[in-house]
């Protein structure tokens, strides 16, 4: 069957438009912008390895520079509990949940935009219509108006002639936040197990000094007991005997507090991992469950903020203002729209396909804007979007400079910390020993004794304090250098 030229036309004209399509693309092309120049982290230069102490978390630690972090950088303190419970969080957490079904919406969406603007839309219609027409005026006898069934099929291709690339800008912003979404998913998981780490060594610490403070309310609970006994023979003032007893009542007063925070770390480990507080399967910590890495990678700044996802979702944020600004200023530009359709009318079922029931339509707009005050605001508000989102990015890798910098005299300082307060640990306790015995044979005061007891209990609070900061500045130095490429942080989202 013979059809009209115009109408072996249609299809090949809408595909060439999209092919045009590509031609120009108004609005600035986003490119990454280049890493800082800077070589090192901190004003002068950082020792190779670190102070040490006697003890497991008194490790010396050398620096050492590295190409990343390894991925499961928490398996570096030597815990198979804590790798079990980081394990745990990163399949069951709610907040990852979260941000994995953030992800994928932010991906349906482009591919739902990409569908209806990339390519034509084409949509099939069949329908029938019951009509009557009056025939009198065109001199039928009696006026007769016959009725009639009018049956129509017929394929219509609608395309936006995407000629300054204002669709593919915003396919560009829905992509880049796509690709925001991604590294927010990255973010999410670093943070957790970065949570479920130091809350591990929060517990830990704060068990120990429970331990700790409990020994120390023992042994002066003892003194107590000597001193009343020696108030009993009139060999010690009533003074003494109360001056203990408050000591021992202090130090009494100060477990509550610290099982306190023993308690309120098994609830946040539990919630951390998914779970609900009074959860059973969450174990204890203590300080003995870790070892501390005997060394640290250190990544050079530039590779650092590639690895960072916070780094990376700031540029994400970046390219999506960028495209965004495009999209305004193609608003300024003329829009076209192509139609067509193509398909058959007729009276009846038999001859809808038939001879000379073919009906086409081809139709094209072009719409420029002669005044619309409102677009070049548009337009200067997205250019001034860009610009705060590129002083975000700016402020952004200052941060991560400032806590990759803040990580790295961390780890120096309170190693030196650690063995000055080891050292300060032992001469304390000596010193109390010494004095303790002195007291029970009369030659020291009860003021002595005191003043040896607080010393030693300060002593070794500080020194479990300084034990557990060991740890935590190692974590967080991983998480600082980018903490690895954790699964499904690296993904292709939309190319």
């Amino acid at each position: 069957m013979h059809r009209p030229r115009a109408q072996t036309r249609i299809l090949p004209l809408l595909l060439a438009g999209a092919a045009c399509a590509g031609c120009t693309t108004v609005g600035p092309n986003f490119t990454t912008p280049a890493a800082p120049t800077v070589q090192g982290y901190t004003r002068g230069s950082l020792p190779a390895t670190t102070a040490s102490a006697p003890g497991p978390l008194g490790t010396a630690q050398q620096l050492r520079q590295a190409q990343a972090v390894p991925d499961h950088w928490w398996t570096s303190f030597g815990s198979a509990k804590l790798n079990a419970l980081v394990a745990r969080g990163l399949h069951n957490s709610p907040t990852l949940a979260a941000a994995q079904a953030t992800l994928r919406q932010a991906r349906e969406t482009y591919a739902a935009q990409a569908g209806s603007t990339l390519y034509p839309t084409v949509s099939a219609k069949l329908g029938v219509t019951r009509e009557r027409v009056n025939s009198a005026p065109q001199g039928a006898a009696n006026g007769a108006s016959p009725e009639f069934n009018l049956l129509n099929a017929a394929v219509q291709v609608n395309y936006n002639f995407d000629l300054f690339g204002g669709n593919r800008r915003a396919l560009e912003a829905l992509e880049a936040q796509a690709d925001y979404q991604r590294y927010q998913l990255a973010a999410a998981r670093l943070t957790l197990a970065g949570n479920i780490t130091t809350t591990a060594f929060a517990q830990a610490q704060a068990a120990a000094q429970l331990d700790a403070t409990a020994m120390i309310l023992k042994a002066q609970t003892s003194q107590l007991d000597i001193a009343r006994k020696r108030f009993d023979i009139g060999a010690a003032a009533r003074s003494d005997v109360l001056a203990l007893q408050t000591q021992v009542e202090q130090t009494r007063a100060s477990l509550p507090p610290l099982r306190n925070r023993v308690q309120q770390a098994g609830h946040l480990l539990a919630t951390l991992v998914g779970e609900t507080p009074d959860s059973r399967d969450v174990p204890r910590f203590a300080l003995s469950d870790f070892t501390l890495p005997a060394t640290m990678p250190v990544v050079v700044p530039s590779e650092a903020l590639r690895r960072r996802p916070d780094v990376q979702a700031s540029t994400a944020l970046l390219h999506q203002a960028t495209a965004q600004y495009g999209v305004a200023v193609s608003n300024l530009y003329p829009q076209i729209n192509l139609s067509a359709s193509l398909g058959s009318q007729a009276l009846t079922t038999a001859a809808l396909f038939g001879p000379g029931s073919t009906v086409w339509a081809l139709a094209g707009q072009l719409a420029q804007p002669l005044f619309n005050a409102g677009l070049k605001a548009g337009a200067n508000a997205a250019q001034a979007s860009l610009q705060a989102a590129g002083a975000n990015y700016r402020q952004t890798v200052l941060g991560a400079l400032r806590n990759t910098a803040d990580a790295l005299r961390q780890l120096d300082n309170d190693a030196q910390t650690l063995r000055a307060q080891d050292a300060a640990d032992r001469a304390a306790q000596e010193s109390l020993a010494l004095v303790d015995q002195q007291y029970r044979l009369g030659a020291s005061s009860y003021v002595q004794l005191l003043v040896a007891q607080q010393q030693a209990q300060q002593a070794r609070i500080g020194l479990i304090a300084a034990q557990a900061a060991r740890l935590t500045d190692s974590a967080a130095l991983d998480q600082a250098m980018g903490g690895g490429v954790l699964p499904d942080a690296s993904a292709a989202t939309t190319r």
